[in-house]
């Protein structure tokens, strides 16, 4: 059963515009990262490990990926919400439809300014997604699901599960350079300024961890991915 996590209720149009806005955004922003060639995410460093071992499009194994990933969810009793769903599918949807519509680049000149650009949509695209309050991705979830049962701190779990799929990705021969670092770094403050951006008037703000000072409480742990 699929429930709406979160106290807010007012304003369901916009909620839903920003939700899907928000998801296509990040899932066009994976696909001109990808195309930069420049380094990847964490998780997308092992989606395309593991594509380029399947045969399988990096968006259906981002699809794939997400939907086993909610599994996980089962023994973390998490429950998913219409954000979370949305996000097993559209993101890798979307991923595939970017590379099928820009092409590859060869000039470097082209690819750092495509970088940039990419990572700032991600930070957009992060505010919008996670101000809708829909429900966290079945990442987050996992992360929020792993913070609780075992008490370790939220960004210490975070931590952990990146490292090890970013090494994962790496040995599958996804793709690890200056991108990779330049995501890390910057995906923190431009969420921070986003989440503010897209805040719903008269709704109070919801820190997420990789902009938040200090331990947040999980529900508020949210990232798409």
């Amino acid at each position: 059963m699929i429930s709406e996590p979160g106290p807010r209720r007012g304003l369901p149009v916009r909620r839903l515009v920003q939700l899907y806005t928000g998801l296509t955004l990040y899932g066009v922003s994976m696909g001109l990262m990808l195309r930069a060639e420049l380094g990847l995410e964490p998780w997308s460093v092992l989606n395309q490990g593991i594509s380029r071992h399947t045969g399988l499009s990096i968006g259906t194994v981002t699809i794939v990926s997400g939907a086993l990933i909610l599994l996980l969810w089962i023994p973390l009793r998490q429950r998913p919400g219409l954000g979370t769903v949305s996000n097993v599918v559209i993101l890798g949807l979307v991923m595939d439809a970017t590379l099928a519509w820009v092409p590859e680049l060869h000039s470097l000149g082209a690819r750092i300014p495509l970088l940039a650009g990419a990572v700032l949509l991600n930070g957009a695209a992060t505010g919008l997604y996670i101000s809708a309050d829909f429900g966290p991705g079945p990442r987050d979830g996992l992360m929020t699901g792993l913070h609780r049962r075992t008490g370790r701190p939220v960004r210490l779990v975070r931590t952990c599960i990146e490292v090890t799929v970013l090494a994962a990705g790496f040995a599958l021969g996804g793709s690890v350079g200056v991108g990779t670092v330049v995501y890390a770094l910057a995906i923190g403050p431009l969420a921070q300024f986003f989440l503010r951006r897209f805040a719903i008037p008269g709704a109070p703000a919801k820190p997420s961890p990789v902009v938040a000072r200090g331990e947040p409480s999980p529900e508020r742990a949210i990232l798409p991915e």
